[in-house]
């Protein structure tokens, strides 16, 4: 009997938060994770067509993007480099799909600006973390000094 007892002291234990999420650390990585709770919150608002079209395509970029920005994380030097153009890819992609998505009123005006306005500061902050490195100066095809 006394496991059915729900007002025992054990059942009012302090619950211990989750534990500290990969990237934590890097206001970008925060940045996108608080984006994608904003479009999961999004997500199941949309009409079913849309939901299952261009809704599950923008979820897929925007997870795509999580996995980039945490591969990122664990790379040295120049070897984010190629990460990190293509998250800046994704990012591009990702912003003209929220237009599309907002044009076919699969959001409303609100939603496209607190998710757009998110992505452009995911992209500031992306444009100052590229400008760590140094910009390659293409080759001299003239054949000139």
């Amino acid at each position: 009997m006394d496991q059915l007892n729900f007002h025992s002291e054990k059942n009012f234990e302090t619950i211990k938060p989750p534990p500290r999420l990969a990237g934590g650390d890097i206001p970008i990585v925060a940045k996108l994770n608080e984006v994608y709770v904003i479009w999961h919150g999004y997500l199941n608002d949309l009409p079913r067509l849309t939901r299952y079209t261009l809704g599950i395509k923008i979820d897929n970029i925007l997870t795509d993007m999580i996995e980039l920005l945490l591969t990122a994380e664990y790379l040295r030097g120049k070897e984010k480099l190629p990460i990190l153009q293509q998250f800046s890819n994704k990012l591009d992609t990702l912003k003209y799909f929220i237009i599309i998505l907002w044009q076919v009123k699969g959001i409303n005006e609100s939603k496209n600006a607190v998710i757009s306005d998110k992505l452009k500061q995911i992209g500031r902050m992306l444009g100052q973390w590229l400008k760590i490195f140094p910009k390659e100066t293409p080759p001299n095809l003239t054949g000139g000094e």
